[in-house]
Formats: C-alpha cells, sequence, structure tokens
C-alpha cells in the first residue's frame, strides 16, 4: 500500500488575483484608501446626479447652477474670476455662460473700470431660477451628510478645507 506523505514544509497561502496582477503588471491603487479616487468618485457621481435633477427640475446643469451660485454671491464678477474659483477652463465656462445669457438668466456687461472685462450678473429671472435650485442643493447636501453627527460634519469642512488650501503642493497653484 502507498501512502502519500505530506510534505514537511508548511503549504504557501493561495495569492488573490489582485497579489498576482500587482506582481507581475506592477503596483495597484488601492480604491478603498486613495483619496483622490475617492474625492473624484463622489464629485463625478453628485454632478452626475445633480446635473440630471437640476436640468429636470429648473432647466440648469450643474455647470450652470455652479456659476449661478458663485454670481449670487459675487455679483459682478468677470469670467477669469468664475474660472479660478470653480476650477474650469476658460471654455466651458463662457459656453455656460453664453447659455445663460440667451436664456436670460445672466446679464454680462462692460467692466465700468476696464472695457476688456466683463461684469456678469444674474437677472431678476436668474435670481429666480437661482433660489429654487439653492433649496433642492441644500436638500441635497443635507441628505448626502445625514450619516455623520453635527461634530463629524464639521471636521469633515475642516479637512476639506484644508485640502483645498493645500492643493497648490499637486497642482503647483494658489487656491485663493
Amino acid at each position: 500500500m502507498i501512502c502519500a506523505m505530506s510534505s514537511p514544509l508548511p503549504r504557501k497561502p493561495r495569492r488573490t488575483r489582485q497579489a498576482e496582477i500587482a506582481e507581475a503588471e506592477g503596483p495597484l491603487l488601492d480604491l478603498e484608501r486613495y483619496v483622490p479616487a475617492f474625492i473624484t468618485f463622489i464629485a463625478n457621481k453628485l454632478s452626475n446626479s445633480a446635473t440630471a435633477f437640476y436640468q429636470k427640475n429648473f432647466g440648469v446643469n450643474v455647470t450652470e447652477w455652479r456659476i449661478m451660485s458663485l454670481l449670487a454671491i459675487e455679483p459682478g464678477i468677470p469670467a477669469s474670476r468664475i474660472c479660478h474659483v470653480i476650477g474650469f477652463d476658460k471654455g466651458p465656462v463662457s459656453r455656460n455662460l453664453a447659455m445663460l445669457q440667451k436664456r436670460g438668466l445672466v446679464v454680462i456687461r462692460s467692466a465700468p473700470d476696464d472695457g476688456r472685462t466683463h461684469a456678469i450678473s444674474l437677472t431678476a429671472r436668474g435670481r429666480v431660477v437661482h433660489d429654487k435650485v439653492i433649496a433642492a442643493a441644500l436638500e441635497r447636501e443635507r441628505r448626502l451628510l445625514s450619516c455623520l453627527k453635527k461634530d463629524e460634519r464639521e471636521v469633515l469642512i475642516d479637512l476639506l478645507r484644508r485640502l483645498h488650501e493645500n492643493l497648490g503642493a499637486v497642482t503647483g497653484q494658489s487656491t485663493t
């Protein structure tokens, strides 16, 4: 009778597919811990759902809403300020401003102190739309943050503010 002998060496644990790929192709991101991915995924999902919701209910997309909300805070600012605060290039901002102007939601005038720049403001109609959208935006924020306690929300806001202020460490540009 032949007996199967067990090896005196302990068996190697079975490697996961991810470990095999990492060894064969190089390092991989851990998407459960990589902060830029989390921020991007959250931002993309929030933006996509906001565009669908705002477009259906108020006739504006999320980029238009971002511009309108900034114009409510800082009336009469130039497009360059919008680009800087929101973090968009001139092209998308210009296209969205043109659409908002065409629909009578913003007015674009030559700046009184410099004819080469423009002062952009909400129209009365734009302000009405803004006031409707802001209620929905704040409700969406409330629902998103509902899984956090009040002190956790404050910590999150502080951490996000600090990350925003530190963006220059990776972009080479000032965020203020």
